[in-house]
């Protein structure tokens, strides 16, 4: 599948890198699929920390969990041990109570676009366990990063 870049114009972009380690790989020496997740998690918890809402503290002072509802994983071509990846992460839509987010990992060997991963998680109250609405200053924070003409 050739890959198509999902960005819209005017659209907020959060990156981090992470270079793929011996534990990254698989016996062919190509990142394994699931290590994948891993650094996705880790490109989400940046972009959490960079609209000012860390993990760390978050979950804490909100009283919420972001559980992922939906994942989504397209691959494009391999990484390989002491690859850097850089991932991207755009926030695509915020509703009243959910967050989707794409996050592109670009390898900086070959400049290819390697993988493309779709996140959609939703707000759940800690001690319920039910949903409940985004508190509204992670709403506010996340909805300034959405293209205008994209978001609904």
């Amino acid at each position: 599948m050739k890959f198509a870049d999902p960005v819209h114009p005017g659209t907020r972009t959060f990156e981090t890198r992470l270079r793929v380690q011996w534990a990254d790989i698989d016996v062919a020496g190509i990142m394994y699929f699931a290590s994948y997740w891993r650094f996705a998690e880790r490109a989400e918890m940046e972009m959490f920390r960079e609209a000012g809402f860390p993990y760390d503290t978050v979950f804490e002072e909100y009283d919420v969990w972001l559980p992922r509802v939906h994942v989504e994983a397209t691959y494009h071509a391999p990484a390989l041990m002491d690859d850097w990846l850089r991932m991207r992460t755009h926030i695509v839509h915020v509703g009243a109570s959910s967050v989707r987010w794409v996050t592109v990992f670009f390898n900086e060997r070959t400049g290819e676009a390697g993988a493309v991963f779709r996140f959609t998680v939703a707000c759940m109250d800690r001690d319920t366990k039910k949903s409940r609405a985004l508190p509204a200053p992670i709403r506010e924070a996340l909805l300034a990063f959405v293209a205008p003409a994209h978001e609904a």
